[in-house]
């Protein structure tokens, strides 16, 4: 297997680190609910402890014995699912933990200090560390240890992910290849650029940067103390490695695997765009099709950049963003020339993806068979306001949605040292901060946004010999300059082992860095062989997000709501931010979005053979440029409610050229509905109603419950008996909320005959919609970028996130233009049947037809988790293992994998 291995300076920076000055005597940790808001609660199975020693590895194996702590929230988390409807104020504590700063002294399990300035307290219920530094610096140091206890065999997966060596540490499944090659086409780096990241923060942020590097580097040390600590003390090793052949465990860890694992969370939580040239192919194909004109309006009908009638989190104020130009500034386009496009691979080899899919600006984040897979977009969020609240204070019950895994790629942590009050969860691996938490008196939370921080630039091919340029050169034309273009290769090599038995092999990737970004393919445009380029805003910036966390957790920046959104200002990923304290509520939204340069496409590749088409103020060498002000990132302070589940931001929002989902449609308004019904009449809310919204909405089938009106509603009264029987049987369960549930716990879903019916019929619905129309291969292409149905499985992944994109709207919208009904934004044609609601009505009853046919095992096949013909199962939320000890199923659920139910009752001095 290729080691990685550390440079000599890393070494000695982290020998000098943790040579800290001695206080003597271990700080002793704060009281019980000091400095504390009082009404908070949290959620994140299955459990806090990640460790499995050697030991434990073996009674696992012979007794099924768990290690403690790595279970004992899975079933609070997933029985909430069978007290909805009924849940009560009393019970909330069986499905949500007291998520107060510190540990009662009851409850205390073990107190230990790594070193003198920090003392970690674990509690005896759910092992959660707190953390109390005397110094800030004892504080990461604590940290990074605590890190290293719960999640060391994890984050060392999650710093080679980043790396785009999973393979080289993990085995050379073909699902750990794609994962590989698809993020070395979005973050591929050097170790020196990994480097220069760290190195840049000063010069980048003053004081600020200075301190997240310090930061970094307490946090670095105190993981590196853990190793050491493991290696004399076989108790604390992980038995995983002895399972991939490394007995002698871990590397030491360096500043730069935090830059990878970050690259790795932002690539796939934080980004959004790139997808210019899928666009541009689309459009090309549907004017082919159907004639320059009708081609273009049907573009723009999928695209759904800005349709009127999408849901959006902020509502009754207008912010206007990537509104196209009124006209293209000459030469701007660089739309590539018809049969000339080939995407560009980062590597090879057999059950790979396509050049298509890994030059994508996005990570693949759910490679078919992977050891990782993640729901390509997160989180959902509910927050009420005071004047709507039954307390008088904001409700919120939000968290992110990153799949689930055993243990869990989200840790909590309290933390409390000079500068810092929070408890939370983060990522391992970058959890210097609490990314998504509470402080003394508020609490936060996100949901990713997919705002447009990425382009794709064509920029011309030169040559240095006199001939003219072909194709595959290897230099480019920028400002005046024939530039060699720097090549970026990774080489990954691998054995079996006792988790992976492929057999041994290598793979080398490469990728093309430009000054204009990454080369993802190459084609022809004006006339000129071209390589198109993907820029991404964050890239090389990786770890400057680090200073909006660093407010969040510092009680005396976060003194207003106002507070809150200057610091959300601060991330450059691309999340939607809420948060609530005892009086009042936010949203902002964040991202990098980069200025573009006036007169070019927001949807289509830019040309970059001209410098005044770049981004306004690009730099080059250091990789910035001038962004959106703060005043024009969607936010709002004390709405009545706001949900985010991922969906559109606010009215004039245009969505990025990767997302064409914003439609009539979105599963955020499966929460919308349910908080508007139970404020209906002047009511108010109080926590356990929004909790109940949550939960309830979290096992609708959004097709059920906005599409299928319209079709039935076109059927009508059928002749068939077997279709009559049919339409009553979904019929029934859509006036009963369309829910995919099964309150009474057998193992059966309460109506799953309907539910089978609609799974059935649903595919073979949508192709007879609109295949007439645009044909299979531009009905594929979409499908590319926006998947026709993102069901509860996953493709086998069992992820629980399910419905978010989706062609949910795109019926909706179709069908109430076929009934004749009033449309904001209508399409500029009717797809079913042709604009005839006769021909509409046929296609519906043939399709339902063949879909009553089919029989469980032809719906439900088999997928490695679950027999053929098991619907429940089929569904059910999987924790995937990344280790040996594996978890139960629960019932499939859509809702955060951690989350808070948060009612602040009081402000701290």
């Amino acid at each position: 297997m290729l080691r990685l291995r550390l440079l000599a300076p890393a070494l000695a920076a982290a020998a000098a680190i943790a040579a800290v000055p001695a206080y003597g005597a271990p700080p002793g940790p704060q009281p019980y609910q000091a400095h504390d808001g009082l009404g908070f609660r949290n959620i994140l199975p299955p459990g806090q402890n990640g460790l499995v020693n050697g030991q434990q590895l073996l009674n696992w194996e012979l007794l099924k014995q768990r290690p403690p702590h790595n279970s004992d929230q899975l079933a609070m988390y997933g029985n909430l699912v069978y007290a909805v409807p009924g849940l009560t104020a009393a019970q909330l504590p069986k499905y949500y933990k007291d998520a107060s700063f510190g540990v009662p002294l009851s409850d205390v399990a073990r107190q230990y200090s790594p070193r003198d300035d920090v003392t970690i307290v674990r509690d005896k219920q759910f092992g959660v560390p707190h953390v109390y530094g005397r110094t800030r610096q004892g504080a990461m140091f604590g940290l990074g240890y605590a890190a290293a206890e719960d999640r060391l065999f994890f984050i060392d997966i999650l710093r080679h992910l980043g790396r785009a060596e999973l393979t080289a540490f993990a085995g050379g499944d073909p699902g750990n290849q794609a994962f590989d090659r698809s993020e070395w086409a979005i973050a591929p780096y050097t170790e020196g650029d990994l480097q220069k990241q760290v190195d840049q923060l000063p010069r980048l942020y003053g004081k600020q940067g200075a301190r997240v590097v310090d930061d970094l580097n307490n946090y670095v040390a105190g993981i590196n103390k853990y190793i050491d600590d493991a290696k004399m003390d076989p108790t604390k090793m992980p038995g995983e490695y002895a399972a991939i052949n490394r007995p002698q465990g871990p590397d030491p860890w360096n500043a730069r695997d935090v830059i990878a694992t970050a690259a790795l969370v932002g690539g796939i939580f934080g980004a959004g765009g790139g997808s210019e040239l899928q666009s541009a192919q689309v459009l090309q194909a549907l004017q082919a099709r159907l004639g320059k004109r009708a081609g273009r309006a049907a573009w723009s009908d999928f695209r759904s950049a800005n349709d009127p009638e999408a849901p959006t989190t902020v509502v009754g104020r207008k912010f206007p963003y990537q509104v196209p130009p009124k006209k293209l500034a000459k030469g701007s386009l660089a739309m590539p020339q018809p049969g000339s496009l080939v995407y560009q691979p980062v590597g090879g080899g057999a059950g790979g993806t396509s050049a298509k899919d890994t030059a994508a600006a996005r990570l693949t984040p759910c490679p078919p068979k992977g050891l990782v897979c993640l729901p390509g977009s997160m989180s959902n969020a509910l927050v009420v306001s005071a004047r709507a609240s039954r307390s008088g204070h904001p409700l919120a019950v939000f968290g992110p949605q990153t799949g689930y895994f055993a243990p869990q790629i989200l840790m909590e942590e309290d933390v409390h040292a000079p500068g810092i009050d929070a408890r939370g969860a983060a990522f391992p691996g970058v959890n210097q901060y609490v990314e998504l938490g509470r402080g003394r008196d508020y609490a936060w939370s996100a949901t990713s946004a997919g705002e447009d921080v990425t382009d794709t630039f064509a920029v011309p091919l030169c040559s240095t010999n006199g001939k003219p340029p072909s194709l595959q050169s290897d230099h480019y034309l920028y400002r005046g300059r024939c530039l060699k273009m720097e090549v970026l290769t990774r080489k990954n090599s691998w054995t079996p082992n006792l988790a992976d038995q492929h057999p041994a092999g290598s793979e080398t990737l490469t990728i093309q860095r430009t000054a204009l970004g990454l080369v993802v393919a190459r084609g022809r445009t004006h006339g000129r062989p071209v390589a198109y380029t993907s820029l991404r805003s964050t890239y090389m910036h990786e770890v400057d997000s680090a200073l909006g966390f660093v407010d969040f957790n510092d009680p005396a920046r976060m003194r207003s709501p106002r507070d809150f959104q200057r610091a959300a200002n601060k991330i450059g990923y691309t999340f939607n931010w809420l948060y609530v304290d005892s009086k009042h509520d936010a949203y902002f939204n964040s991202g990098a979005s980069p200025l573009r340069a006036k007169g070019t496409s927001t949807n289509f590749p830019i040309w970059g053979g001209n410098r005044k088409f770049e981004w306004r103020g690009w730099n080059p060498t250091t990789r910035t440029e001038r962004q959106l002000p703060f005043a024009r990132h969607a936010q709002t302070i004390d709405q009545r409610f706001m949900t985010s589940w991922n969906n559109k931001q606010a009215p004039g929002y245009r969505t990025s050229d990767s997302k064409w989902s914003y439609s009539p449609v979105f599963r955020s308004q499966l929460l919308s509905d349910r908080i508007r019904q139970r404020l209906r009449g002047g009511r108010r809310l109080d926590l356990v109603g929004l909790v109940s919204a949550m939960e309830d909405a979290g096992t609708v089938d959004l097709r059920g419950d906005r599409d299928l009106p319209y079709a039935l509603r076109i059927l009508g009264k059928q002749k068939n008996p077997a279709l009559r029987s049919a339409i009553s049987t979904l019929t029934a369960w859509m006036k009963r909320g369309a829910h995919r549930r099964d309150l009474n716990h057998n193992g059966v879903y309460d109506q799953s005959a309907a539910v089978r019916i609609l799974d059935a019929w649903f595919p073979r619905w949508v192709s007879a919609e609109f295949k007439p129309a645009i044909g299979n291969s531009v009905f594929g292409q979409i499908n590319s970028i926006n998947e026709v149905d993102n069901a509860p499985n996953n493709h086998g992944g069992h992820l629980g996130s399910a419905y978010d994109d989706g062609w949910y709207g795109y019926i909706n919208k179709d069908l109430r233009q076929a009934l004749g009904m009033k449309v904001r934004g209508r399409y500029s044609r009717t797809y079913c049947g042709g604009g005839s609601r006769s021909r509409c009505r046929a296609l519906l009853a043939s399709t339902l037809a063949q879909a009553i046919k089919m029989p469980a095992d032809q719906v439900y096949p088999a997928d490695g988790v679950c027999n053929t013909g098991d619907q429940w199962c089929f569904d059910a939320v999987r924790q995937r293992p990344l280790g040996a000890v594996t978890q139960p199923l629960i019932e499939w659920i859509n809702r955060p994998t951690f989350q808070q139910a948060v009612e602040v009752r009081h402000r701290v001095p």
